[in-house]
């Protein structure tokens, strides 16, 4: 039986850092059929570059990642999408272990549990949290789905960060379901600061109205899904007690930057 074709979409901005292991590692999967597509949101660091040495097809366009993603789907001639953000590494077979986990299955979508990599304590302090998180398919979001299906759904353009729970929340809802692919994808965090945390959680925070607004009640599950995810894993976090504070507070931190920016974005929507 021919293994079908599989398009791996890659959007990026500027990360040189991260992009050429990133791409790399897509060229060296054992499934027989993939095809990499870049999205590129007008990189300044020779980014596009770099992928246009490395990738199929290399599109230049945003203005944010899903609508970078949504070019992707549009052009790409998989029965399968794939998509994957720029700082993470796929181990050899993981293309290969999500195709059959969905033939096995016949899952709505296939998640791929990751691994934090990276330099420093809040770095060391994510990783802890991602450990919790690898037994819980509904708190990793699907990367690979059928194309067909994202091209009738697609990701939601008007928010950036949310976009990804939305689309788990949407399959939820509709009685799909996500399965785990039994491999760690390596996701490269460089070195976590406080300020780049908050940062990214108030940015992501600002299209939290949108996203609460069409889930109702889907926010407050999960979140009772991550404390059970913390609570089957005590024992982990037990024999790391000052990442697991740390962790404690980070993520007391993030929701607080989550909701600072959903402050922020809910006057900007009814202004």
């Amino acid at each position: 039986m021919t293994e079908p074709l599989v398009s791996v979409i890659v959007p990026t901005r500027n990360n040189r850092r991260t992009i050429e292991a990133c791409l790399r590692s897509v060229r060296a999967q054992d499934h027989p059929h993939v095809e990499l597509i870049v999205v590129d949101n007008h990189s300044t660091d020779g980014t596009d570059d770099i992928a246009r040495g490395i990738a199929d097809v290399v599109i230049t366009g945003g203005p944010e990642r899903s609508a970078q993603r949504n070019r992707g789907i549009r052009a790409a001639e998989g029965v399968w999408i794939l998509w994957l953000d720029s700082d993470m590494y796929l181990p050899p077979d993981a293309v290969s272990a999500a195709v059959r986990t969905a033939a096995a299955t016949g899952a709505t979508g296939v998640a791929l549990p990751e691994r934090t990599i990276g330099e420093g304590f809040w770095t060391a302090c994510r990783a802890l949290e991602r450990e919790c998180y690898l037994d819980a398919p509904w708190l990793h979001n699907p990367r690979l789905l059928r194309r067909a299906d994202m091209l009738a759904d697609g990701f939601h353009e008007s928010m950036s960060g949310p976009e990804d729970a939305d689309l788990r929340f949407r399959i939820r809802a509709s009685g799909g379901s996500v399965e785990l692919a039994p491999v760690l994808v390596d996701h490269d965090e460089g070195r976590l600061t406080l300020s780049d945390i908050w940062q990214k959680r108030y940015y992501y925070g600002l299209s939290l109205p949108t996203l609460v607004d069409q889930h109702d009640g889907a926010m407050a599950d999960q979140g009772t899904g991550v404390l059970r995810a913390y609570a089957r894993n005590w024992r982990r976090l037990i024999r790391r007690p000052i990442h697991a504070v740390g962790m404690a507070g980070m993520r007391v931190m993030e929701a607080a930057g989550y909701l600072w920016g959903a402050r922020a974005g809910r006057r900007r929507a009814q202004a």
